[in-house]
Protein backbone atom coordinates (compact mmCIF):
# COMPACT_ATOMS: atom_id res chain seq x y z
CA UNK A 1 0.00 0.00 0.00
CA UNK A 2 1.21 4.00 -0.30
CA UNK A 3 1.42 5.81 2.33
CA UNK A 4 -1.33 8.31 3.08
CA UNK A 5 -0.36 12.61 2.97
CA UNK A 6 0.95 13.48 6.07
CA UNK A 7 2.90 17.02 7.29
CA UNK A 8 6.63 16.42 8.07
CA UNK A 9 8.54 17.98 10.41
CA UNK A 10 12.42 17.38 11.16
CA UNK A 11 13.24 19.74 14.05
CA UNK A 12 16.88 20.44 15.71
CA UNK A 13 15.61 20.42 19.61
CA UNK A 14 14.08 18.06 21.96
CA UNK A 15 11.47 20.76 22.99
CA UNK A 16 10.83 21.46 19.51
CA UNK A 17 9.04 18.10 19.26
CA UNK A 18 7.99 18.09 21.96
CA UNK A 19 6.15 21.40 21.46
CA UNK A 20 4.73 19.95 17.86
CA UNK A 21 3.56 16.81 19.92
CA UNK A 22 1.45 18.53 22.19
CA UNK A 23 -0.03 20.76 19.28
CA UNK A 24 -1.19 18.28 16.90
CA UNK A 25 -2.06 15.32 20.20
CA UNK A 26 -3.28 12.06 18.81
CA UNK A 27 -2.38 13.27 15.34
CA UNK A 28 1.48 13.06 15.22
CA UNK A 29 3.60 10.33 15.88
CA UNK A 30 7.99 10.88 16.88
CA UNK A 31 9.97 8.51 15.08
CA UNK A 32 13.51 8.20 14.53
CA UNK A 33 14.39 4.63 12.61
CA UNK A 34 11.16 4.34 11.56
CA UNK A 35 11.55 0.14 11.53
CA UNK A 36 8.12 -0.24 13.87
CA UNK A 37 5.66 3.25 12.56
CA UNK A 38 6.45 2.78 8.53
CA UNK A 39 4.99 -0.50 8.19
CA UNK A 40 2.25 0.03 10.21
CA UNK A 41 1.62 3.27 8.01
CA UNK A 42 2.02 1.27 4.90
CA UNK A 43 0.12 -1.19 5.58
CA UNK A 44 -3.16 0.68 7.21
CA UNK A 45 -2.93 0.20 10.46
CA UNK A 46 -1.73 3.73 11.38
CA UNK A 47 -2.81 6.67 9.92
CA UNK A 48 -0.58 9.87 11.39
CA UNK A 49 -1.34 13.08 10.05
CA UNK A 50 1.85 14.19 11.18
CA UNK A 51 5.27 13.28 11.61
CA UNK A 52 7.83 14.22 13.71
CA UNK A 53 11.58 13.45 12.90
CA UNK A 54 14.47 13.04 15.76
CA UNK A 55 17.15 12.40 13.32
CA UNK A 56 18.40 15.87 13.25
CA UNK A 57 19.12 16.14 17.12
CA UNK A 58 22.18 15.58 17.72
CA UNK A 59 22.77 15.23 21.08
CA UNK A 60 20.33 12.40 20.89
CA UNK A 61 23.09 9.99 19.39
CA UNK A 62 25.46 9.48 21.63
CA UNK A 63 26.67 6.85 23.94
CA UNK A 64 28.43 8.10 26.57
CA UNK A 65 29.81 7.32 30.48
CA UNK A 66 28.84 10.36 32.71
CA UNK A 67 29.87 10.84 36.07
CA UNK A 68 27.80 10.36 39.10
CA UNK A 69 24.68 9.17 36.10
CA UNK A 70 27.01 5.91 34.66
CA UNK A 71 26.96 4.76 31.06
CA UNK A 72 24.01 7.04 28.79
CA UNK A 73 22.70 5.72 25.76
CA UNK A 74 21.13 8.71 23.58
CA UNK A 75 17.57 8.01 22.41
CA UNK A 76 18.02 8.41 18.80
CA UNK A 77 21.20 5.50 18.91
CA UNK A 78 20.26 2.39 17.32
CA UNK A 79 20.51 -1.21 17.86
CA UNK A 80 24.14 -1.24 15.69
CA UNK A 81 25.13 1.04 17.95
CA UNK A 82 25.27 -0.70 20.88
CA UNK A 83 26.45 -3.96 19.19
CA UNK A 84 29.72 -1.72 18.22
CA UNK A 85 30.15 0.56 20.90
CA UNK A 86 33.54 0.02 22.78
CA UNK A 87 31.98 1.41 26.17
CA UNK A 88 29.18 -1.26 26.32
CA UNK A 89 31.75 -3.74 25.35
CA UNK A 90 34.04 -2.90 28.30
CA UNK A 91 31.35 -2.35 30.85
CA UNK A 92 27.83 -4.29 29.76
CA UNK A 93 28.64 -6.67 27.11
CA UNK A 94 25.45 -8.19 27.74
CA UNK A 95 23.32 -5.30 26.27
CA UNK A 96 25.55 -5.52 22.83
CA UNK A 97 25.01 -9.17 22.98
CA UNK A 98 21.46 -8.75 22.98
CA UNK A 99 21.37 -5.79 20.59
CA UNK A 100 23.28 -7.88 18.36
CA UNK A 101 20.52 -10.96 18.45
CA UNK A 102 17.60 -8.76 17.51
CA UNK A 103 16.26 -8.44 13.78
CA UNK A 104 18.44 -8.44 10.61
CA UNK A 105 21.11 -6.30 10.37
CA UNK A 106 19.14 -3.56 8.34
CA UNK A 107 16.75 -3.42 11.59
CA UNK A 108 19.70 -3.04 13.94
CA UNK A 109 21.34 -0.33 11.81
CA UNK A 110 17.93 1.77 11.59
CA UNK A 111 15.69 0.49 14.23
CA UNK A 112 16.50 2.69 17.63
CA UNK A 113 16.84 1.30 21.39
CA UNK A 114 14.34 4.42 22.38
CA UNK A 115 12.05 2.99 19.82
CA UNK A 116 12.27 -0.12 20.88
CA UNK A 117 11.27 0.69 24.35
CA UNK A 118 8.60 3.02 23.31
CA UNK A 119 6.69 0.32 21.17
CA UNK A 120 6.62 -1.82 24.53
CA UNK A 121 6.40 -5.31 22.26
CA UNK A 122 6.29 -7.73 25.00
CA UNK A 123 8.89 -9.74 22.66
CA UNK A 124 11.26 -6.94 22.95
CA UNK A 125 15.40 -8.52 23.37
CA UNK A 126 16.40 -5.34 24.87
CA UNK A 127 14.26 -4.33 27.92
CA UNK A 128 14.89 -7.42 30.29
CA UNK A 129 18.56 -7.35 30.11
CA UNK A 130 18.70 -4.14 30.87
CA UNK A 131 15.74 -3.99 33.63
CA UNK A 132 18.26 -6.33 34.93
CA UNK A 133 20.86 -3.64 35.03
CA UNK A 134 18.93 -1.34 36.75
CA UNK A 135 18.23 1.04 33.62
CA UNK A 136 16.34 4.06 33.74
CA UNK A 137 14.85 6.51 31.35
CA UNK A 138 14.76 9.82 30.86
CA UNK A 139 11.53 11.47 29.70
CA UNK A 140 11.42 14.84 28.10
CA UNK A 141 8.16 16.30 27.68
CA UNK A 142 6.31 19.87 27.32
CA UNK A 143 5.69 19.99 31.17
CA UNK A 144 9.62 18.83 32.30
CA UNK A 145 11.93 15.76 32.66
CA UNK A 146 11.43 12.84 34.44
CA UNK A 147 13.35 9.78 35.42
CA UNK A 148 11.69 6.46 35.60
CA UNK A 149 12.94 2.94 35.93
CA UNK A 150 12.75 1.13 33.20
CA UNK A 151 10.38 -1.73 34.10
CA UNK A 152 8.23 0.72 35.60
CA UNK A 153 7.57 2.25 31.67
CA UNK A 154 5.52 -0.98 30.77
CA UNK A 155 1.50 -0.91 31.24
CA UNK A 156 1.13 -3.59 28.17
CA UNK A 157 1.04 -5.00 24.70
CA UNK A 158 1.96 -1.99 23.40
CA UNK A 159 1.66 1.01 25.88
CA UNK A 160 3.56 2.30 28.25
CA UNK A 161 3.43 5.58 31.25
CA UNK A 162 4.73 7.92 28.24
CA UNK A 163 2.09 11.10 28.05
CA UNK A 164 1.31 12.09 24.30
CA UNK A 165 3.81 14.63 24.23
CA UNK A 166 7.40 12.83 25.84
CA UNK A 167 10.19 11.28 24.33
CA UNK A 168 12.72 8.95 25.51
CA UNK A 169 15.95 10.98 26.12
CA UNK A 170 17.94 8.69 27.61
CA UNK A 171 18.44 5.09 28.58
CA UNK A 172 20.53 5.34 31.55
CA UNK A 173 22.70 2.10 33.04
CA UNK A 174 23.87 2.73 36.53
CA UNK A 175 27.48 2.37 38.14
CA UNK A 176 27.09 -0.89 40.05
CA UNK A 177 29.04 -4.47 41.34
CA UNK A 178 28.25 -7.39 39.17
CA UNK A 179 30.25 -10.53 38.12
CA UNK A 180 27.81 -11.77 35.16
CA UNK A 181 25.59 -10.43 33.03
CA UNK A 182 23.57 -12.44 30.32
CA UNK A 183 20.86 -13.02 27.97
CA UNK A 184 19.67 -16.01 26.56
CA UNK A 185 16.58 -16.00 23.64
CA UNK A 186 14.74 -18.85 22.01
CA UNK A 187 13.61 -18.27 18.66
CA UNK A 188 12.48 -20.30 15.68
CA UNK A 189 15.69 -19.34 13.56
CA UNK A 190 19.16 -18.69 14.52
CA UNK A 191 19.08 -15.09 13.59
CA UNK A 192 16.79 -12.14 13.33
CA UNK A 193 13.31 -13.83 14.74
CA UNK A 194 11.24 -12.53 17.73
CA UNK A 195 12.06 -14.15 20.87
CA UNK A 196 9.57 -16.64 21.89
CA UNK A 197 11.23 -16.51 25.12
CA UNK A 198 14.35 -14.33 26.12
CA UNK A 199 15.63 -14.59 29.68
CA UNK A 200 18.08 -11.93 31.01
CA UNK A 201 19.69 -12.26 34.11
CA UNK A 202 22.67 -9.95 36.24
CA UNK A 203 24.42 -11.85 39.24
CA UNK A 204 27.24 -10.30 41.94
CA UNK A 205 29.05 -13.65 43.12
CA UNK A 206 31.48 -13.32 45.80
CA UNK A 207 33.52 -16.27 47.42
CA UNK A 208 30.48 -18.97 45.48
CA UNK A 209 27.89 -17.07 47.69
CA UNK A 210 25.25 -15.28 45.47
CA UNK A 211 24.88 -11.69 46.98
CA UNK A 212 22.71 -10.01 44.56
CA UNK A 213 20.66 -11.41 41.26
CA UNK A 214 17.88 -10.20 38.97
CA UNK A 215 16.31 -12.23 36.70
CA UNK A 216 14.20 -10.65 33.73
CA UNK A 217 11.85 -12.42 31.45
CA UNK A 218 10.19 -11.46 27.69
CA UNK A 219 7.80 -12.84 25.48
CA UNK A 220 6.26 -14.83 28.50
CA UNK A 221 4.05 -11.92 29.84
CA UNK A 222 1.92 -8.85 28.60
CA UNK A 223 5.59 -6.72 29.56
CA UNK A 224 8.86 -7.78 30.77
CA UNK A 225 8.81 -9.59 33.90
CA UNK A 226 11.23 -9.85 36.77
CA UNK A 227 11.14 -13.10 38.23
CA UNK A 228 11.39 -12.04 42.06
CA UNK A 229 10.71 -15.54 43.81
CA UNK A 230 13.79 -17.33 41.72
CA UNK A 231 15.99 -14.27 42.75
CA UNK A 232 14.71 -14.50 46.92
CA UNK A 233 15.59 -18.22 46.50
CA UNK A 234 19.09 -16.91 44.80
CA UNK A 235 20.51 -14.44 47.36
CA UNK A 236 22.50 -15.74 50.27
CA UNK A 237 22.75 -19.45 49.03
CA UNK A 238 25.99 -20.92 47.17
CA UNK A 239 25.91 -21.90 43.95
CA UNK A 240 24.71 -25.60 42.67
CA UNK A 241 23.88 -26.73 39.81
CA UNK A 242 20.71 -27.86 41.92
CA UNK A 243 20.13 -24.59 43.03
CA UNK A 244 20.29 -22.55 39.59
CA UNK A 245 17.70 -25.93 38.52
CA UNK A 246 15.25 -25.03 41.15
CA UNK A 247 15.32 -20.96 40.58
CA UNK A 248 14.79 -22.05 36.60
CA UNK A 249 11.96 -24.08 38.02
CA UNK A 250 10.53 -20.78 40.27
CA UNK A 251 10.90 -18.78 37.54
CA UNK A 252 9.11 -20.72 35.09
CA UNK A 253 5.87 -20.36 37.74
CA UNK A 254 6.08 -16.21 37.58
CA UNK A 255 5.24 -16.02 33.71
CA UNK A 256 1.86 -15.41 32.19
CA UNK A 257 2.40 -16.80 28.22
CA UNK A 258 0.19 -17.11 25.60
CA UNK A 259 -0.35 -19.65 23.30
CA UNK A 260 0.51 -18.84 19.10
CA UNK A 261 1.60 -19.83 16.12
CA UNK A 262 5.07 -19.77 17.58
CA UNK A 263 4.44 -21.63 20.63
CA UNK A 264 2.03 -22.79 23.27
CA UNK A 265 2.03 -21.37 26.71
CA UNK A 266 3.11 -24.61 28.44
CA UNK A 267 6.26 -25.02 25.95
CA UNK A 268 7.04 -21.33 26.85
CA UNK A 269 6.55 -21.80 30.42
CA UNK A 270 9.02 -24.44 29.85
CA UNK A 271 11.31 -22.99 27.96
CA UNK A 272 11.54 -20.35 30.95
CA UNK A 273 12.80 -23.24 33.18
CA UNK A 274 15.29 -24.29 30.70
CA UNK A 275 16.65 -20.73 29.70
CA UNK A 276 16.96 -19.22 33.11
CA UNK A 277 19.85 -22.18 34.16
CA UNK A 278 21.29 -21.58 31.35
CA UNK A 279 21.39 -18.00 31.75
CA UNK A 280 22.75 -18.47 35.33
CA UNK A 281 25.05 -21.26 34.43
CA UNK A 282 26.69 -19.09 32.03
CA UNK A 283 26.95 -16.04 34.27
CA UNK A 284 28.44 -17.77 37.35
CA UNK A 285 31.19 -19.49 35.35
CA UNK A 286 34.42 -18.68 37.03
CA UNK A 287 35.76 -16.78 34.32
CA UNK A 288 32.65 -13.78 34.59
CA UNK A 289 33.84 -13.43 38.22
Amino acid sequence: MYLQDFKYYSPDSVMEVCQLLSKFGDSAKAYCGGTDILPKMKNGLLEPEVLISLKNIADLKKIEYVEGKGVVIGGACTHNDLVFSKLLEKRYSAVSKAAETMAANQIRHMGTVAGNIASAVPSADIPPILITLNASLTLVGTQGERTLPLEEVFIGPGKTVLANDEIITEIIIPDQKYTGSGYYKFALRKSGALAVVGVAATINVEEDMIKDVKIALGAVSPTPVRAKEAEKFLIGKKISNELLEEAGSIASGECKPISDFRASAEYRTDLVRIYTKRVLEQITKKENS
